[in-house]
């Protein structure tokens, strides 16, 4: 098979000479790339070794001569391959040897070179380390602060170099404007249309201008006369010839050079604004930035945005708003509507626009904060503060209640959108806004609101607001009450003159007030309507205003509503006054309810319970206590004006503590006062309970406990009689006295203070009416029953548990005059030695006799017998 060893190997007749004729076959022929051949295979070598051996002739032979083998030349031409692979054996070790002595010399020199190098890399560390501690100045090297001087130094003559070089440009932008009137060389610059230029362009200019005030000072002032203009420079007056050169206005020229500048700037910054190209924005605000602060670029950005070209057509418009929505916001009983439609939804604009805007401001101004500061103060300013202004004229048009109310809404709404500003962050988002722009925001909102918190304008419009709804729902009870009382002819009458001319001034007050000419219209109904007047009541006098006894009693759901009216202005006032003089405006919000709620409103109705009550004493028919029913409402209210006082008002003075101890000593004083009203109310009524019970004690007939005999005749009848007539009237009247009682002053203290009273002096009443009759046996029996039937009645009331020895005292009473002889001298004997029966209630044993003395047996052995024993 053909293959690349057999073509290597090669007859060997082209080189000893033998004829192709010759009886042997050539000898083969390879050499050492034969076997480092890759596709070299032993097999295909000795194949071609043995075809080689057989001589061509043979090979073409008869078969009988192919028959027999001829090793011989197969052996020469193995012998020949051995010889050749022997003598290749001995070549391919020399050259090994060769190779093996280069690899050895490689590797001397490999090691050489690697000792070599590693002497240099710690040369190079050692060098470096000694660098680096002289740089770091250690030791005694000061290497380190030489190099640092150096660099120092050569960024100082870098700078000198560079200012030179300014230095002189400037100069020779100077002589070309002085000399020739033109700016060729900053032209060139400005038209290269490159940031750096044109900020180069702003310096220079702005350099040149302060030279032209130094040297050109005839472009800026002008002088008079012929005096001659002195150089600022060497002071040398300028000759009359030189006044023949012509003399250009520098100072026009560059400024005009400037103004076409900066509005190139301008024109550029608005159409990169138009096309959202921010970074050229950036670029003509950071130029512009270096005439003027900014503050053009800043204007023309702030002037022209869309916001304030459509909100400046609509800060006109008048305040929109249903006759519904203000007469619920001027009506102290309803709950406020909110914040006014305009105001809302310019609140809700400016949250958006103020938060979008602030991204382009950002990425178009290096200066960003100072552009968002100048746009929040033009929405502020502009128009937040008109369409407030609007917002609150039109409230004070309606009525103060509703200004009051819609200034709180405004500030609730505004500060919210001040948080949300801060929350958003603006410039910063999402990071809380700069403490720059805080301030910023906190300041504006301050100032938005400063003329309605001057000094004391806003308490005082709290003020004038809570007078005028007093006012007006006290009305027709000041109208009653000044009417019922007259001219003073007592000097407890004359005592409560004070209180008439407090009602009268009150009352004055609020007919002034309706008649005022700056009295809104929509404010005016509202008081009729608080007062309970018609339209066309409005126009009569006080004296043609019909009133009716209701009108006079004291109402607690009219008390209710005005401590609801002034716990709405006590919480607007938190809100809105910020806590710096709360003690003191909650100081005249106490005295102004201490003055219409406690003197005028509860004192007056106290006054009419005990006017009404010093006159039934000396009635001659039986006493009219309806007037009782009042004083239940005049206590609730109290209650209600001291919970009030003690839980709202005095708590919020705890940080000043001379404001709070006058208004605990204001409220504890007027409180005492109603309490003693109440109190003298309720002795006058039982003043005039026992002045009509001793009246009836008064009608009592001697015979009703001494009957004749003949009266005794039908006896049944007789002692059918339960109770005298006398004590049935007592009976029923005090009946009557209980149920009032109970119904004004309900279970209560004061109800079983007033019961314990009336019953002790009941008590004492009895007691004395008992020693004035004479009792016989039959009589007795009609005493016990009397006495039954009082104890019956003192016992259905609540009394204090004190009072109790007073039923065994009555009891004891009565059995004195049914018992026997023997058996009252041992009932006495028995008591003697222990507690009495009116132990209890400061009574003896031995105040008993005068009732044993009226028994009608008192002169007899045994009855007397009894009383020694006293």
């Amino acid at each position: 098979m053909p293959s690349s060893q057999t073509s290597s190997i090669v007859p060997s007749h082209t080189q000893s000479g033998y004829s192709s004729r010759s009886v042997f076959p050539p000898t083969p022929s390879f050499s050492l790339d034969t076997f480092s051949d890759r596709d070299f295979i032993v097999k295909d070598f000795i194949e071609a070794l043995s075809d080689n051996a057989v001589n061509p002739n043979r090979r073409s032979g008869s078969a009988s001569q192919s028959n027999a083998f001829d090793p011989k030349p197969l052996i020469r031409s193995f012998e020949h391959a051995l010889h050749r692979m022997s003598d290749l054996s001995g070549d391919l070790e020399l050259r090994e040897n060769e190779l093996s002595a280069a690899v050895r010399r490689a590797e001397a020199q490999y090691n050489n070179n690697i000792q070599t190098l590693v002497k240099k890399l710690e040369q190079t560390v050692d060098s470096f380390d000694r660098l680096d501690a002289s740089l770091n100045g250690d030791g005694y090297d000061n290497g380190g602060n030489s190099v640092v001087k150096i660099g120092e130094r050569l960024e100082e003559l870098d700078k000198q170099r560079q200012r030179a070089l300014d230095a002189k440009f400037l100069i020779q932008c100077w002589m070309e404007v002085s000399e020739r009137g033109e700016l060729y060389m900053l032209e060139d610059i400005r038209r290269s249309g490159k940031a750096e230029g044109k900020v180069r362009c702003a310096h220079i200019a702005r350099q040149l201008s302060k030279i032209s005030q130094r040297l050109d000072p005839e472009s800026w002032s002008h002088v008079n006369g012929n005096g001659k203009m002195v150089n600022g420079i060497n002071g040398v007056h300028k000759k009359d010839n030189e006044g023949k050169k012509r003399h250009y206005n520098t100072r026009e020229l560059i400024e005009k050079f400037s103004e076409t500048l900066e509005k190139d700037l301008l024109k550029s910054f608005d159409e990169f604004y138009r096309r959202q190209n921010f970074d050229g924005m950036r670029e003509c605000a950071n130029v512009l930035h270096d005439f003027n602060d900014g503050a053009s670029v800043i204007g023309a950005f702030v002037n022209q945005h869309q916001f304030f070209i459509d909100r400046s057509q609509l800060i006109t418009e008048d305040v929109a708003g249903d006759a519904d929505t203000y007469e619920r916001l001027a009506d102290p009983d309803a709950d406020p509507p909110g914040v006014e439609a305009s105001l809302l939804s310019l609140v809700d604009e400016v949250r958006v626009v103020v938060q979008e805007e602030s991204l382009i401001i950002r990425r178009a101004f290096p200066y960003a904060e100072q552009v968002l500061a100048k746009f929040i103060q033009r929405i502020f300013q502009q128009s937040i503060q008109q369409r407030l202004e609007l917002v609150l004229e039109k409230a004070s048009s309606v009525s103060s209640l509703a200004l009051l109310r819609s200034l709180q809404a405004a500030r609730s709404c505004i500060s919210t959108l001040i948080d949300d500003l801060k929350v958003h962050g603006l410039t910063e988002h999402p990071e809380a806004v700069s403490p720059q722009i805080m301030i910023l925001l906190d300041q504006q909102f301050d100032d938005l609101f400063v003329p309605y918190f001057v000094g004391s304008s806003y308490i005082e419009r709290e003020k004038r607001s809570l007078e005028e709804l007093y006012s007006s729902l006290l009305f027709r009870f000041t109208i009653y009450h000044s009417r019922r009382r007259k001219t003073p002819t007592t000097f407890m009458k004359s005592l409560a003159k004070s209180g008439s001319e407090m009602l009268a001034s009150a009352r004055d007050a609020y007919v002034e007030r309706l008649d005022s000419s700056d009295l809104a219209p929509a404010q005016k109904r509202m008081l009729l309507r608080v007062a309970g007047l018609k339209d066309s009541e409005s126009a009569k006098t006080q004296t043609e205003i019909e009133v009716t006894e209701e009108d006079g009693i004291l109402s607690v759901d009219n008390a209710k509503r005005m401590l609801k009216w002034l716990a709405e202005a006590v919480g607007r006032g938190l809100e809105l006054s910020g806590g710096n003089d709360t003690a003191k405006d909650v100081f005249t919000l106490l005295q102004l309810l201490l003055t219409n709620m406690g003197e005028i409103y509860i004192e007056t109705a106290l006054d009419a319970a005990n006017d009404t009550a010093s006159t039934q004493e000396t009635s001659k028919a039986e006493p009219d206590l309806s007037y009782l029913l009042g004083l239940r409402s005049a206590i609730i209210t109290m209650h209600l004006l001291s919970a009030s006082i003690r839980t709202v008002l005095i708590p919020l003075a705890t940080a000043n503590v001379t404001v709070r101890r006058e208004m605990e000593r204001s409220s504890t004083t007027a409180l005492d006062r109603m309490e003693d009203k109440v109190n003298t109310v309720m002795q006058r009524t039982i003043d005039v309970v026992m002045t009509w019970t001793n009246k009836l004690l008064a009608q009592q007939k001697k015979t009703d406990f001494r009957p004749r005999d003949d009266a005794l005749g039908d006896g049944a009848a007789w002692l059918e009689q339960l109770q005298t007539p006398t004590c049935q009237a007592i009976f029923a009247f005090l009946t009557r006295f209980h149920q009032l009682a109970l119904t004004a002053l309900s279970p209560s203290p004061n109800l079983t203070s007033l019961l314990t009273e009336s019953a002790v002096s009941l008590r004492t009443a009895l007691l004395d009416h008992f020693k004035k009759f004479p009792v016989n046996a039959a009589g007795g029996i009609m005493v016990t029953k009397d006495i039954s039937k009082y104890i019956e009645l003192l016992k259905s009331w609540d009394l204090d548990p004190s009072f109790n020895p007073s039923f065994e005292l009555l009891t004891e009473i009565g059995n004195l005059f049914v018992i026997g002889p023997e058996a009252l001298k041992e009932r006495l004997r028995g008591r003697k030695g222990g507690a009495g029966a009116g132990a209890g209630v400061g009574w003896d044993i031995a105040d008993l006799r005068p009732f044993v003395l009226r028994r009608e047996d008192a002169g007899s052995v045994g009855v007397q017998s009894a009383l020694s024993a006293l």
